[in-house]
This record gives structure tokens, sequence and C-alpha cells, in this order.
């Protein structure tokens, strides 16, 4: 019985890694100074990263107190939604208009955009489980809208953060060093690790440029970790691409903070912004790390986005609600918000649309 007891708690443990559901992380201290005597930025710290605004992430008695049920009840769930297939239009993915913005979901936090003639995956995922050891993990319930052997030749790929369900070491070496890969600060040893070596790191607000298009690494409200040892040793981040079609803002794995306003003053309003609206029960242990839907209209309203787009939702089942309430959730607090229709989309899997 001791045995089954303590397999139990390994399993739990197993699955806190694989959803990044909690830090494990004691009180962080700020470093001093550089050795030139500046300050450095608040967000760093002696042994890696923190976040600016609240920095208060849930821990590992907050995840089995989750786990086992003591937690109180946060009331029903709205109606699950039905999973509908899209027959992805390969016309479309394969010539892409160079001077509109094209964006197909993929599932969770993978998107394909294209722009300018530039083919850019975010955090890609085509794994059919979530896992840092074989057999045990979270199962794909929705299939890439795309698979993997129907993309388009990949230029770039923008990765947010190192858990299991935003960096897939599966996925990464089936692309290879043929993209550029843009990576929070320190993350860069892990691709060197597995022979990548075409990345470049960056901090927050840190840019680059590809193939004309001005990348921006902005602020996020998370967390890193991958293993039991590296918690926040890695940065989190999110990315802005300045087009000549406008700024394409991916959160990536976020809270609701003021980082986003910060971003919109700093870089101006966004054409389109890619949301994440799952994620978020029990609401109590996710709200400093995952937005839930009135949160993510907070932040379209603090980008003013023109559009946004709903993501992180309905591919692993690694949160409380039910796999389609999401995006009925969402529609419910556009609703009450009197928001137009078209002002926050959800996509179909493997969707495509197209922004002028």
């Amino acid at each position: 019985m001791r045995k089954i007891k303590q397999f139990s708690i390994f399993i739990i443990f197993l699955a806190a890694l694989l959803v990044g559901g909690c830090s494990m992380t004691g009180n962080t201290v700020v470093e001093e100074g550089t050795p030139q005597g500046k300050q450095p930025p608040a967000h760093h710290t002696k042994n890696g990263f923190r976040n600016i605004y609240q920095n208060t992430e849930p821990g590992f008695a907050d995840y089995l107190r989750w786990k086992l049920g003591r937690v109180p009840d946060e009331g029903p769930a709205i109606t699950h939604a039905q999973m509908i297939p899209y027959a992805p239009d390969y016309q479309l993915i394969d010539h892409p208009d160079p001077a509109k913005i094209q964006i197909t979901w993929i599932g969770h936090a993978t998107f394909l955009i294209q722009v300018e003639g530039i083919n850019i995956l975010t955090d890609p995922v085509f794994s059919g489980r979530l896992s840092p050891v074989g057999g045990i993990g979270f199962n794909r319930r929705s299939p890439p809208g795309i698979p993997f052997d129907r993309l388009p030749p990949i230029h770039a790929v923008l990765i947010s953060h190192n858990h299991y369900d935003h960096l897939d070491l599966y996925t990464v070496k089936k692309l290879g060093n043929k993209p550029k890969y843009f990576v929070p600060l320190k993350l860069g040893q892990w691709f060197h690790d597995q022979k990548i070596t075409n990345y470049v790191e960056m901090d927050w607000w840190d840019t680059s440029m590809f193939k004309g298009i001005r990348i921006v690494s902005v602020p996020s409200q998370h967390f890193s970790r991958r293993t039991v040892s590296d918690g926040n040793k890695t940065l989190w981040t999110g990315w802005v691409l300045e087009t000549k079609r406008g700024k394409i803002f991916f959160a990536g794995d976020t809270g609701y903070s003021p980082h986003f306003k910060e971003i919109r003053e700093k870089l101006g309003p966004m054409r389109l912004a890619l949301l994440p609206i799952g994620g978020y029960r029990p609401r109590w242990f996710m709200k400093t790390i995952h937005m839930d839907p009135p949160d993510a209209l907070s932040a379209h309203k603090d980008l003013q986005a023109e559009q946004s787009i709903a993501m992180h939702w309905g591919t692993f089942h690694l949160t409380d609600e039910p796999l389609g309430e999401p995006p009925l959730y969402l529609k419910k607090a556009m609703k009450e918000a009197s928001m137009a229709d078209d002002s926050f989309l959800v996509m179909k899997f493997g969707e495509t649309r197209i922004f002028e």
C-alpha cells in the first residue's frame, strides 16, 4: 500500500512537470549589480528569472491540494462544446499572398504565421503525448490541424518557454536546423544539447531582424520548469512581429498583468493578438499563470488589438475545465462586454484566416 501511495505521488509530481503547474521555488534573490555597476533588469535574479508584477506562483503543496481534491467548489462548468473537424485549405497554405497576413491554427499554442513570404511557427507541438518519459503523460485530444509532413517550408520558429506543451523535443528534432529559432534567454543551451545551433537567445525588449521583419521579445507573466532542478533558470517570453502589414503579438503562456499595457505603450497597438483562453481551472491555482476568457478580453483591450485570436485550448486536457469550454466562456464574456463577434476570433483546427 505504501508503494502504491508513493507511486501515486510520483505520478502527480510528473504531471506537475508536464503542465508546468507548480514552480516549487522559494523566494528569489535579485542580483545587486553587474560587473560594470549597472543594475540588472528587474526580472533577473541571482539564479534565474522572476515575474515583475506578480511573483506569487503556486507551489507543490498547492498542486497536491488541487489534485487531491482539497479545494473549494468553483461552480458548474459551461456545457462542453463539440470539436468539429476542419479540412485545411492547402491551396492557401502553399501559396499565401505575401502582401497579407495569413494565420493557420494548428492546435494549442501552435500557429503557422505567413507574412511577407515568410513561414513562422509558434511553440510547435506535433507530439501525440506530452511526457518527459515514455508511456506516461497527457495524450493529444485533437490532432494537429496540419500534419507535420504537410507544412510548407518553415523559416522561423518562436518559442515562448520550456514547458512540455510549448517546447516539444519530437517536433524540434523533426524541424532540425533549417529554421531560425528565437528563444528566451538561457534556453539556447537546451537547443545546443539537441544539436540545434541555428538559434538566437533574447531577453525581454531585445530585438532581432529576420528577413525584413523586426522580432521583439516582450514580457509575460509565467515561469519555467522542465526538470526537478531547473525552476525559473530559463526565461519565459511573448513575441511581437513588426511587419509591413501591422504588428502581430504572440502571448505564449501567461497570466494577466500590467505587462500587456506596457507592451502597447512601448510598441503601439497590435493588428493581431494571439491570446490564450484555456487552462484556467481551478481559478485559485491558475490565476497568476494562465488567463481565463475575461482576462484575455482585458489583455485584448490593453493591447488595443484590432483583432485577437484564441489559443491554448481544446488540444491537451491539462486543467479542470472541460476541453471545449473556453470558447463558450469567451463568447459569454464578449456578449457581457458588448464586444463585436469578429473582434476576438475562435478558429477551428487547421483553419486559415487572411487579414488585410
